[in-house]
């Protein structure tokens, strides 16, 4: 081969070379990013989509289960809503044969649509009594949640039995209509 020819060669392949690497810099790797990055986003609108589908299957059950929590949340007005609670506690303390010491609620704003009110309870008796007590609270429909609850002993065989309560329950502002 003649110098000449090594030459042209050489230079050809030079260009084509320097050519493939701007090709690959300028158009092949940020193509490469696009794809993958709209790959991600496909994947990620087929999961919302998805997630959409299944709530709109659910729709019924979601709108049944919204509709009974909210017949069962406390009054709006929260005069009214103590004195629910406080009726409450009473028929269950009753049901259970619980003596309630002290009763104290404080009402708490936490946001436009809803507060809530809490209640700082103080019971006294047995193990079974308070337990048929807190059983009481629980399976009630009404929209009462136990924060906290402490067991402390009277006596020193632990058959009589303090049970300190934190309840909240949930009181929704209606909203106007649009």
């Amino acid at each position: 081969m003649q110098i000449k020819n090594r030459q042209q060669l050489l230079l050809i392949v030079a260009v084509a070379a320097i050519s493939l690497l701007a090709a690959d810099k300028v158009l092949i790797t940020p193509l490469t990013h696009l794809w993958s990055s709209r790959a991600e986003t496909i994947k990620g609108l087929r999961a919302d989509i998805a997630k959409g589908q299944g709530l709109l299957d659910r729709e019924q059950a979601l709108r049944s289960r919204w509709e009974r929590i909210r017949s069962n949340t406390l009054t709006n007005d929260a005069a009214v809503a103590e004195q629910e609670v406080f009726k409450s506690l009473d028929r269950w303390a009753q049901e259970s044969r619980v003596v309630i010491n002290s009763i104290s609620p404080q009402p708490k704003k936490e946001a436009d649509d809803y507060s809530t009110l809490e209640f700082h309870v103080d019971a006294a008796g047995s193990l079974s009594t308070l337990s048929r007590f807190l059983y009481n609270i629980e399976r009630d429909p009404m929209a009462l949640r136990l924060d906290s609850v402490e067991l402390t002993a009277r006596d020193s065989e632990g058959q009589q039995l303090t049970l300190g309560l934190q309840l909240s329950g949930l009181l929704l502002t209606p909203q106007p209509r649009q």
